[in-house]
């Protein structure tokens, strides 16, 4: 289902990792995420990949929901809404103050359905990323 995440968002290029960095960052000993599936029939049809954050603000740590998918023939179904359901019962449980994600400019669907749900979009914020020689050239040493 990640491969056809990245070829729905145009990003298939950019899906160089495979089951053994799932295994170690999803099952390992330090896990770094961690993600839910929806199924129907025994099948599955979605994921929601999320982490913890921190707002210094609030003092208190919240989700990111790093992505969500359901296959295309099982949307409208309700089987984004139990996902994103899941995710605010977990964070409520947990006593965190929020879940935030990001949504492609382009993906209207996805927004219109996040703002169906409540969402509002953070206009003020843009966000940033360093990875690659970028992050080799800031790192010391």
């Amino acid at each position: 289902m990640i491969r056809e995440l990245a070829e729905y968002e145009r990003l298939s290029h950019e899906v160089v990792g495979g089951p053994e960095g799932l295994e170690e960052h999803l099952f390992g000993a330090r896990p770094a995420a961690e993600a839910v599936i929806a199924e129907a029939g025994g099948e599955p049809i979605g994921f929601a990949l999320f982490f913890t954050t921190f707002s210094t603000f609030l003092c208190r740590p919240g989700l990111w929901l790093e992505d969500l998918f359901v296959r295309p023939e099982h949307r409208g179904n309700g089987a984004g809404r139990a996902l994103l359901s899941h995710l605010a019962e977990v964070t409520l449980e947990r006593g965190y103050a929020r879940i935030e994600w990001a949504a492609l400019d382009w993906n209207e669907p996805a927004r219109g359905f996040y703002e169906a749900l409540g969402a509002r979009p953070l206009e003020d914020w843009v966000t940033h990323r360093l990875d690659g020689p970028g992050l080799e050239r800031l790192a010391p040493g």
